[in-house]
């Protein structure tokens, strides 16, 4: 899990760490590091021994966003390796965002532009004090990807995304908190052992309802009532049959912790 040039994975009993690693280039997205960060996703959904992924990054920022120069973004043909860049990144998302494990994202220092939209797939976002926020699109002349156009309305609401995305407002990490952005804010030298603390705790949990979560929760803002509680029933009453539903309503009979493997 080490052969990457721009990440350092880990895999430490149920949790996996993706640390991305060019503190040099501020953790900048360039085409090696998105193609990496679609093929660790897809590994890491297919490994049954990971039940919480967290991801990171190396030195004083979390990710400064694509690396446009790079990418030779003034040069012919950039529009190509942009769009090829980001649907790497897209693929990730997705994957994060559907497969069965949590993912935990800690953010270590500065999100700018696609690293801020990185930072909001995660299941739960935790942020080290000293980390800052910012969009930063049009400050390249650019517009947003990452899913941000797709996240962040749906966690502060239009208003404070149309704020966010036109004037480019840095947040503090108590202001993303604030605002919904991260679950908790951190101090810095305590976020590596909390994100992995919460990621054990997630990896210890029902691993399908985890997954039937991550689904339903991302189906709803597509779905009308009786469409989303159509789905609901059916995952209960799938879980409910299934070997961690079991185990989870013998405990509670029993007045135990359940124990899911």
């Amino acid at each position: 899990m080490n052969d990457y040039k721009t990440l350092d994975v880990e895999i430490r009993g149920p949790v996996g760490t993706v640390r991305m690693n060019r503190p040099s280039a501020a953790n900048g997205i360039d085409l090696v590091m998105a193609s990496e960060l679609a093929q660790v996703a897809a590994i890491l959904d297919a490994e049954a021994s990971v039940r919480a992924v967290i991801l990171t990054g190396t030195g004083k920022f979390f990710s400064a966003g694509g690396d446009l120069k790079q990418m030779g973004a003034l040069e012919p043909g950039a529009g190509l390796r942009v769009k090829r860049m980001a649907d790497d990144v897209h693929r990730a998302i997705s994957i994060f965002s559907r497969m069965k494990a949590p993912l935990v994202v800690a953010v270590n220092g500065i999100a700018a532009g696609g690293g801020f939209s990185l930072a909001l797939c995660g299941d739960m976002v935790l942020a080290a004090q000293g980390s800052t926020f910012t969009m930063a699109y049009s400050k390249a002349g650019l517009s947003p990807d990452g899913s941000s156009t797709y996240f962040l309305p749906r966690l502060v609401g239009l208003r404070r995304t149309q704020d966010l995305m036109f004037t480019n407002r840095k947040l503090s990490a108590q202001q993303a908190l604030d605002w919904g952005l991260v679950h908790e804010v951190v101090p810095d030298a305590e976020l590596a052992a909390t994100a992995f603390a919460a990621a054990s705790r997630l990896a210890s949990g029902a691993s399908g309802s985890h997954k039937a979560m991550k689904k339903l929760l991302l189906a709803t803002w597509g779905n009308g009532l009786e469409t989303q509680m159509e789905l609901e029933g059916r995952y209960i009453a799938s879980m409910a049959e299934s070997e961690e539903g079991r185990e989870g309503i013998t405990a509670f009979i029993e007045k135990r912790l359940p124990k899911f493997r």
